[in-house]
């Protein structure tokens, strides 16, 4: 079954509400504001303004062009030519050119009036408001991302405690079958959620900080660790003391993946434990020293990972 999303619904919704109040004023080319209402529909209140803006300025800008050309050079199609040549890049340089399309619809209905005097100006004027004001007004409802954000959110969690939870089984038994499959799925989850989080941003005009897109941005920092990870755990062959410790300690972090902020305790214990490994003895062999070391790094990853998750201030999230 297709799926239908909002901004279909708002079309198909705003399209004939904006050409029936159009036709109710009794307008010339009534249907034009249908087509406006449609190309000033958005994703979010944001870009729904933009666009509007956009729009509007492109179409006053359109009209003063077109009274200047066709009542100058006559109703040609030369004089189109050469007002575009010259309204393009004006449209440009003013940063409204999304507008171009929209306001080549006002161009061709004053084309066509053949004479443009103040009763076709006003016709176009509210044809603009028409269309525009009907799609503003739809868009000043956008259905709330809250819950998809949030099950985005406990899917990530999941994925981070399998993965820290089969590292730590691999530093533990060596080799195990796990397939990995989490890795790459949560690469897609985390890019899927940065992108709707953003769009949530754009939908709160009024807020400066959005909790949602600076948790997933969090993540994302934190999932780059984790790949860089993979290699340092799988130089690690062998049972030695300290990997079991920071398989220990991985499994611990895995039962700790969670919104709330506990680095700190962690970020604790890993001073411990680097403190222990540098008063063990030396290695004794060339293998040893470069599991150790491998060790090593890979509590410097995990301490960067605590201090990302540190920095990260929770409020609703």
């Amino acid at each position: 079954m297709v799926k239908i999303g909002y901004r279909t619904i708002k079309t198909a919704i705003g399209t004939p509400i904006a050409i029936w109040i159009a036709q109710l004023m009794s307008l010339e080319n009534f249907a034009s504001a249908g087509i406006l209402t449609i190309l000033c529909i958005q994703v979010t209140r944001k870009r729904s303004i933009l666009s509007a803006w956009h729009r509007f300025a492109a179409c006053i800008v359109a009209m003063i062009f077109s009274f200047l050309f066709f009542e100058t050079l006559g109703y040609n199609p030369i004089s189109i030519g050469l007002m575009l040549f010259l309204f393009i890049p004006t449209t440009v340089k003013l940063k409204i050119s999304p507008g171009i399309v929209t306001s080549s619809v006002i161009i061709l209905h004053l084309y066509g009036s053949k004479g443009i005097d103040a009763g076709v100006v006003t016709n176009e004027l509210l044809l603009i408001i028409v269309g525009i004001g009907t799609a503003l007004l739809l868009n000043l409802y956008m259905p709330s991302m809250d819950k998809k954000l949030y099950d985005y959110q406990e899917k990530i969690e999941h994925n981070f405690t399998v993965i820290l939870k089969e590292l730590a089984t691999y530093l533990r038994e060596g080799d195990n079958d796990w397939s990995g499959t989490e890795l790459a799925e949560t690469a897609d989850l985390l890019e899927e959620s940065k992108t709707m989080a953003f769009r949530d941003v754009e939908n709160h005009l009024l807020r400066s900080h959005n909790q949602h897109y600076h948790y997933f941005n969090m993540r994302l920092k934190q999932f780059e660790l984790l790949e860089r990870m993979l290699p340092l755990v799988s130089r690690i062959s062998g049972p030695y003391k300290h990997a079991v410790k920071i398989a220990e300690f991985f499994e611990e972090l895995a039962d700790a993946v969670h919104p709330g902020n506990t680095a700190v305790i962690y970020l604790r214990q890993i001073q411990a434990l680097r403190k222990e490994f540098r008063e063990d003895n030396l290695p004794e062999s060339r293998e040893e020293f470069e599991v150790r070391a491998s060790l090593f790094n890979l509590l410097n990853e995990i301490e960067q990972y605590l201090i990302i998750k540190r920095s990260f201030k929770k409020s609703d999230v």
